[in-house]
């Protein structure tokens, strides 16, 4: 599911207006074979969001500083969001997270959920059925290359090949 979701759309309908990205860098987590996986303990009152099945939104909140938003997978897995390209609200984007330079906009997950105002309130959410946090194929069908790598900024099972991202692509977060 990591590879397929590079280049889908994320978007949020907030009271703040509506943001959406095209999805180009992610982190899969593999569930209970994966020890950096936060299902890898089983069921708790933080991870419940996992065990929801594919397709919700697993957000969580991470060094006291800002959310990850995550995909959750079938086996209890999560892709977490890496990065993404603005597309639309893009001066919404830029109000929340006050910075000038706009490649770093929405590049990295905690960036990303500050510029789209995602939080733990949207943990849980259906990312299909919700009418407000939702992920779309866009219109615009691009061709890319897809990068494999490392995942990036963790201890456990860090050599695992489980980061993608869109070659080439200035949103990308972490080593290119």
């Amino acid at each position: 599911m990591a590879r397929e979701l590079l280049g889908k759309c994320l978007a949020h309908r907030s009271s703040g207006g509506t943001t959406v990205v095209r999805i180009v860098e992610t982190e899969a987590y593999e569930g209970k074979n994966d020890p950096a996986s936060h299902s890898y303990v089983g069921l708790t009152p933080r991870n419940w969001a996992i065990f929801e099945g594919p397709g919700h939104a697993y957000v969580y909140f991470i060094y006291g500083n800002h959310y990850c938003f995550n995909v959750t997978t079938r086996a209890n897995g999560a892709v977490l969001i890496r990065a993404g390209e603005p597309i639309s609200g893009t001066e919404i984007m830029q109000r929340r997270r006050r910075v000038n330079d706009f490649l770093k906009l929405t590049s990295g997950p905690g960036n990303l959920t500050k510029a789209m105002a995602m939080n733990s309130r949207h943990n849980g959410a259906d990312l299909v059925r919700d009418r407000n946090l939702f992920i779309y194929v866009s219109k615009k069908r691009e061709s890319f290359e897809i990068v494999r790598t490392r995942r990036v900024g963790i201890a456990k099972a860090k050599n695992r090949l489980l980061r993608f991202y869109i070659k080439g692509n200035d949103f990308v977060s972490g080593p290119k």
